[in-house]
């Protein structure tokens, strides 16, 4: 049984006997009255301006400049390779960020590397320089401490 004859067969089931369709000679109904529309069924999504495949970025760089007084712990900078070092009261984190381990002021400034080839990180980020004899300057961080109070009382006394 084919479409046409199957809807054919369905008209005058649904009281449609007296419809004005065109009836061809052996039953059907012409195709040319049977047309098939289609709705859309969900909406059309939208462009983004921010796609999933590129996330935002890392905020690396230096955090704290310079003469700026820092806390215990306070991120100093935050890098990828190392691009500076750590100095007096610096610490380096594990994924090479400076952090502050006394409170205080920060320096910045450059000095001559020397640099210990056996550690691997060292190994990693310089080894273009290893051969030749060519001086390292980087960039060192330091935190100069507070001045300690000159109070003191005997323990006698206490």
């Amino acid at each position: 049984m084919t479409n046409l004859s199957f809807l054919a067969n369905m008209i005058p089931r649904l009281s449609m006997s007296t419809s004005s369709l065109p009836v061809l000679a052996n039953g059907g109904v012409s195709s040319s009255f049977l047309t098939v529309v289609r709705y859309a069924s969900k909406k059309a999504g939208g462009s983004s301006k921010n796609p999933p495949g590129r996330p935002r970025g890392k905020h690396r760089g230096i955090k704290k400049l310079d003469s700026t007084w820092v806390t215990r712990g306070t991120i100093l900078v935050r890098q990828r390779g190392l691009e500076y070092h750590p100095g007096l009261n610096v610490g380096l984190g594990r994924d090479r960020t400076l952090y502050a381990l006394e409170p205080g002021v920060v320096v910045m400034t450059t000095e001559k590397c020397n640099p210990n080839w056996l550690h691997p990180e060292i190994a990693r980020f310089y080894a273009e320089y290893k051969e030749e004899e060519i001086p390292i300057y980087k960039t060192y961080f330091h935190i100069i401490p507070d001045p300690q109070h000159q109070n003191f009382r005997l323990v006698d006394l206490v």
